[in-house]
């Protein structure tokens, strides 16, 4: 006869909210309350998602930046808020290369300098005011911003992916959506095979075997034995005979994340944290090639383009609309029994709350320290 244990009921699981970093706690704790170093360059939108003279707002860590595109094309970022009265200039238009505040028609440049105020009232110059602007860059069809010290942008680089530039650069699948999770939560959910369930559907990997992980520096580098691409549909456009699909090395390189088959399939993740509760996931995929199925024919490169469109619509975005949704299922999970014990069966997700938990407390030791020279 089994016998079952008596559930437990802990009233202090489910009250108040999560602790803040500053309170200290858990290591999951911890993670889920940092931020990200802003000395990095992140992603804030698809260049295909802004059409010229048009802006919106970014938000990274709960810092509002108004990216906006001039008339012209170019891409701008600055504070999003009018210093005349505070309103947010995304409330505003984009009239030829300045952004205009909705309310009273200040006019910002793309340095986040006014330019204009249409009634000075007696004045006969605009005084010199500016909000900040932020260093913006374009690639991999991404507009990138860097929110952090701007003389660290020009050493501090977007990861290279050779294979995405030039003539005979692979396929791609570019996708980006909200998640209503924290951004540690999206990692853990990217490098952790051992949720392989969830997606028996589409069955991108099954039998995961960790075989190794390490911590270098700030990155996290670990491998899988796993079967790679074995769905009923997907799995028959991989050649799995010339290509060795039972293996997988990935890498949390802070605050990228990617992986490699074989040097034939690779994937980059780039996250926007919001806030707690919110982040921005930008995803690319891409292949060397691809088959036809049911032949050892590969499919022209031109071709490659037209099946990963279908397969966006019909496999890779269905697949992760499940860890979207199983995402914001933990953080609310999260939010109301933060005070569980937590429970982890793969070791990695440590190493990358580590990761994330330093990385954010040595960002916070930067600022006091900056703030104390300035006294």
């Amino acid at each position: 006869m089994i016998k079952h244990s008596q559930p437990t009921h802990d009233a202090n699981l489910e009250v108040a909210e999560p602790p803040q970093f500053s309170d200290g706690g858990t290591l999951r704790q911890q993670a889920r309350a940092s931020g990200m170093d802003p000395d990095y360059w992140y992603p804030a939108e698809e260049v295909r998602n802004m059409k010229p003279g048009t802006s919106r707002e970014v938000i990274f860590w709960k810092r509002s930046i108004a990216l906006f595109r001039s008339e012209d094309g170019t891409f701008h970022a600055i504070e999003n808020r009018c210093l005349h009265r505070q309103i947010k200039l995304t409330h505003g238009e984009v009239e030829g290369c300045n952004l205009v505040c909705g309310y009273h028609g200040w006019r910002y440049d793309g340095d986040g300098r006014v330019v204009e105020i249409p009634d000075l009232f007696g004045r006969k110059q605009v005084p010199k005011l500016a909000v900040r602007s932020y260093p913006i860059k374009v690639r991999y069809g991404i507009v990138w911003i860097f929110p952090g010290d701007p003389v660290l942008s020009e050493t501090r680089q977007i990861p290279d992916i050779p294979e995405l530039e030039g003539r005979g650069r692979w396929a791609c699948v570019p996708i980006s959506f909200e998640c209503s999770a924290h951004h540690s939560m999206v990692i853990d959910n990217v490098s952790d095979f051992s949720h392989a369930y969830l997606h028996r559907r589409y069955r991108p990997f099954i039998g995961a075997e960790l075989i190794r992980f390490e911590t270098v520096g700030d990155d996290v580098h670990l491998s899988y034995n796993t079967k790679v691409g074995r769905g009923k549909i997907s799995g028959r456009f991989v050649n799995h005979k010339k290509i060795d699909t039972n293996h997988m090395d990935l890498c949390f390189q802070y605050p990228y994340q990617w992986s490699n088959t074989d040097g034939q399939i690779k994937h980059w993740l780039f996250v926007l944290p919001v806030d707690e509760k919110t982040s921005r996931t930008f995803f690319i995929f891409y292949f060397k090639s691809l088959k036809i199925p049911f032949l050892p024919i590969t499919i022209p490169r031109w071709a490659m383009e037209l099946v990963l469109m279908v397969a966006k619509r019909k496999l890779i975005g269905p697949l992760l609309s499940e860890d979207q949704f199983i995402m914001a299922a933990e953080q609310d999970g999260y939010q109301k029994f933060w005070g569980a014990p937590p429970i982890e069966v793969n070791p990695v997700v440590r190493a990358f709350q580590k990761v994330t938990v330093r990385k954010w407390r040595e960002h916070l030791d930067r600022e006091t320290t900056k703030s104390h020279a300035t006294v």
